[in-house]
């Protein structure tokens, strides 16, 4: 392998100083993560022991507060670790990137939401549904809610669930709005509806509530996550990175899925395809694989889109912290941006693992070929609605030609 393959495209992102021991102990659990990957797959879950060693290194205390025992990095912090777990086994860096990104999201809520979730736990984990598939009732203290949260990734790993639904708007009453509910564990119950293509191993079943009653000081409605204005945010006020909305900074954790396990394909293809000889038909035997220019152009364009995928995926939440770190309100234009970046690096990550695939011969057909595995799921990130490029694109192009941009952002 070249040293340029070895130091331009396949080594793991560094993290920032005081930070290299996270990166050096998620890389020493690289090997075990690589090799039950299909197993993970097969079980259609993220295993305990999985989530525990992942505990064990900080990843999950990245972006708590210091308050219940998190270390309130950013979000680029998070996603550089990420990265890595994705380039091992992309459901489990999608799990796991998932309930990590979730603890910033309980320390958007009001304070005794927080306590609730940590208080008595303070490794609680949450798993989330954010399309609002019901709508609750107000009723005395509260809502009561009942329903079905589908594509909840990580359930069978999580003390939590947030859920969304919708709820009678808090400034009028007349009208409703979406808004995320937080639940216990205890309070539903999981369907197990998972059995798919790609991201198999991700457990992203449904969750099922009847009549389940949510404190008042579990809401947290869109319009306040979308803004960035939460009732967390002004309670860490102390630290800016709590006023990023949302949107800018959750999805770029699940599209580093997709470049991280590109990188991994990436990195499986050069190791294979560098000793690799035809056994003969069309081609004729003996002949070096590393010497076909189409296998050379392949890789090429697999390196070159995955680079530009971290680094777009890492400027924009860079970008988004400096901006908030100085006082500034993220405007429309802003918001966008990073939905761009976000889905673009998506794109950028199917259009690796697409030419790779693409040149892996039957040998590829086999469900335990790690660049076939990673072309499944970076496929079915691509068609996530958050990551959808034809959506997200879409809405990119109405606010530069001065029209309304209709989208999530």
């Amino acid at each position: 392998m070249s040293s340029f393959a070895e130091h331009a495209v396949l080594e793991p992102p560094r993290a920032p100083d005081g930070h290299h021991s996270l990166h050096d102990a998620l890389e020493a659990l690289a090997p075990m993560l690589k090799a039950s990957a299909r197993a993970v797959e097969t079980a259609r879950r993220v295993p305990a022991s999985h989530v525990d060693a992942i505990r064990a290194t900080g990843f999950f205390d990245l972006v708590k507060p210091a308050a219940y025992g998190g270390a309130e990095r950013d979000f680029a912090t998070l996603v550089e670790a990420n990265l890595i777990l994705a380039r091992n086994c992309a459901s489990t860096a999608w799990v796991c990137g998932l309930l990590a990104a979730h603890q910033w999201l309980v320390a958007s809520f009001p304070a005794q939401a927080q306590q609730d979730v940590w208080g008595s736990n303070a490794d609680a984990l949450l798993c989330g549904s954010y399309a609002p598939a019901a709508r609750a009732q107000a009723v005395p203290g509260g809502y009561r809610l009942s329903g079905k949260w589908s594509f909840a990734s990580g359930c069978d790993n999580a003390h939590w669930a947030v859920c969304a639904a919708m709820i009678p708007a808090l400034a009028d009453p007349g009208r409703l709005e979406p808004a995320f509910l937080l639940v216990p564990a205890a309070d539903y119950r999981v369907d197990d509806t998972w059995d798919v293509v790609g991201l198999a191993g991700t457990g992203s079943k449904t969750l099922v509530l009847d009549e389940v009653f949510v404190p008042g000081h579990r809401i947290l409605t869109f319009a306040q996550t979308t803004s960035g204005a939460t009732p967390g945010a002004e309670h860490h006020r102390h630290e800016p990175g709590y006023r990023i909305p949302m949107l800018a900074v959750i999805p770029s954790c699940l599209a580093s899925v997709a470049v991280g396990a590109a990188q991994g394909a990436l990195a499986d293809y050069i190791a294979a395809t560098s000793v690799r000889v035809t056994r003969g038909a069309v081609a004729g035997g003996q002949q070096k694989m590393a010497e076909f220019p189409t296998v050379q152009l392949r890789v090429a364009e697999a390196a070159a889109a995955v680079d530009a995928a971290q680094e777009i995926l890492l400027r924009d939440l860079r970008r988004v912290a400096a901006a908030v770190a100085r006082g500034q309100v993220l405007t429309e234009e802003a918001r966008i941006l990073s939905r761009r970046g976000q889905a673009y690096a998506v794109a950028l990550a199917l259009r690796a693992v697409e030419a790779l695939n693409a040149a892996t011969g039957g040998m590829g057909l086999d469900l335990n070929h790690p660049v076939q595995r990673a072309w499944r799921d970076v496929n079915a990130i691509a068609r996530h609605i958050s990551m959808n490029w034809d959506a997200v694109g879409t809405m990119s192009g109405q606010m530069l030609l001065g029209l309304t941009p209709r989208g999530q952002y």
